[in-house]
């Protein structure tokens, strides 16, 4: 590799801001190192001017931005990616090293684009890296002059740079998560969750378009990445948005006083026998949570306090399990037996025709949602992974489970219309039933 070869591009700083840059087969590797923001992917902006723009008026967009966190820290860590094995006669070294550098300015200006708000940006960032087949303006494509697009699609089929866009992609989005919702019960401005929302639902359709031509590997990892981040960012919203509903409840001391009013009345004796055979909960566990339930409303806590509360009961019920391997499994019945209960609790309010039945509701769907948050949460750091991470891993194991019966049910079909009276329907419908349960 000769080190004389290099290139000059601008490109947006981490606020907006453009710097000169020089790409070589020397610098690359310090480039996808450094702090500082560079313009290959940044280009986008550049071509598609009209399309660098925020949806918002001047007076709400002043009012979104201070919502959206800080992105100083955003950036994961981008690790050599070593091909441990004899690649394509076509590439060399500095062709990898060139990826590594142009997906971390992709990762940027991705970061950029969140930061101010220009979340359709996004969608011309994502064109321009993956030579969108529909992109008219290749020739123009800064990346196309750094790395043509046969490399950047022979790159894709290689085991370690698979690794390397499946591993970033992991913490780059969880970061974006917590820059774009950084408080999952703050109160934001609802042109800001609409923004959000819009953003979630586009990215996905976004990525698909980008990527045709794309290796299916590669596509596969990128696609489950966004998947998972569009998921996390809808549920997020939707928690936000019933964390505002319900702080105006928690605020209400009238109507928290009807709750507890009509909670005093409810059978909880009755509650647990029902419950006992089914959750198999210590019926001391259940009567404390009773009384702090009780003990909370009577104090009209703020829904921090509750928040906080909701907290130690996740930790005190997983303390057991802690360091275990079954530490993920435990923490997926603790949520069924959490909403079992409050399914219970829920049904005796509408049995009574509770006159804060709309209260209780709300907060009931509050809560078992801040619960899923916070057990996945756990989850992921019991496994040391992040939550997108997590995610990802559950969507496969569907994916897979969905395999596993229509391959089995094939196998069985075969094996009948070979040998008719080996195999029935009903043994094919008892093996998809086990593997569901595997």
């Amino acid at each position: 590799m000769e080190d004389s070869k290099s290139c000059t591009a601008t490109g947006p700083s981490s606020r907006g801001k453009r710097v000169p840059v020089s790409v070589s087969s020397s610098t690359s590797g310090q480039m996808a190192g450094s702090n500082g923001s560079v313009g290959m992917a940044g280009s986008a902006g550049q071509r598609n001017g009209t399309s660098k723009k925020h949806s918002f008026k001047p007076e709400t967009y002043e009012a979104c931005i201070q919502y959206i966190g800080d992105g100083s820290s955003a950036l994961p860590s981008f690790p050599p990616i070593e091909l441990s094995h004899s690649f394509s006669s076509e590439l060399t070294l500095e062709d990898v090293d060139t990826f590594r550098a142009l997906y971390r300015e992709h990762c940027e200006s991705f970061l950029d684009a969140v930061l101010n708000l220009e979340f359709g940006t996004v969608e011309f960032l994502l064109r321009d890296f993956w030579r969108s087949s529909d992109n008219n303006n290749l020739d123009e494509c800064e990346e196309e002059k750094y790395l043509s697009k046969t490399k950047l699609y022979l790159l894709c089929h290689c085991a370690e740079v698979q690794k390397f866009v499946r591993e970033v992609d992991y913490q780059f989005y969880q970061n974006t998560v917590d820059v774009i919702i950084p408080d999952v019960l703050r109160s934001i401005p609802n042109a800001l969750t609409q923004a959000i929302r819009n953003f979630a639902k586009n990215l996905e359709l976004w990525l698909c378009e980008s990527m045709m031509g794309v290796p299916e590997q590669l596509a596969q990892i990128k696609t489950s990445a966004v998947s998972a981040f569009c998921q996390t960012l809808r549920r997020y919203t939707s928690l936000n948005h019933l964390a505002q509903a319900a702080r105006a409840v928690l605020q209400n001391g009238a109507q928290i006083s009807q709750m507890l009013s009509d909670l005093n009345r409810v059978d909880f004796h009755n509650v647990q026998e029902q419950a006992a055979w089914v959750s198999q909960c210590a019926p001391a566990v259940v009567q404390r949570l009773e009384s702090d339930f009780k003990a909370a409303l009577q104090q009209q806590s703020s829904l921090e306090q509750w928040a906080s509360w909701l907290q130690l009961v996740v930790e005190s019920a997983m303390e057991e399990y802690t360091g275990k391997p079954t530490y993920a499994r435990a923490a997926r019945q603790f949520l069924l037996k959490w909403s079992f209960y409050s399914s219970m609790i829920i049904r005796d309010l509408t049995l009574r025709s509770a006159s804060s039945f709309g209260s209780f509701h709300l907060i009931r769907l509050l809560f078992d949602e801040y619960m899923f948050y916070l057990v996945e949460h756990k989850i992921a750091e019991a496994q040391q992974k992040t939550a997108i991470a997590v995610i990802c891993e559950r969507m496969k194991k569907e994916m897979d489970f969905e395999f596993e019966c229509q391959f089995a049910y094939i196998t069985s079909e075969t094996e009948q219309q070979n040998t008719p009276s080996s195999v029935s329907g009903g043994d094919v419908g008892n093996e998809a039933k086990r593997l569901k349960q595997e």
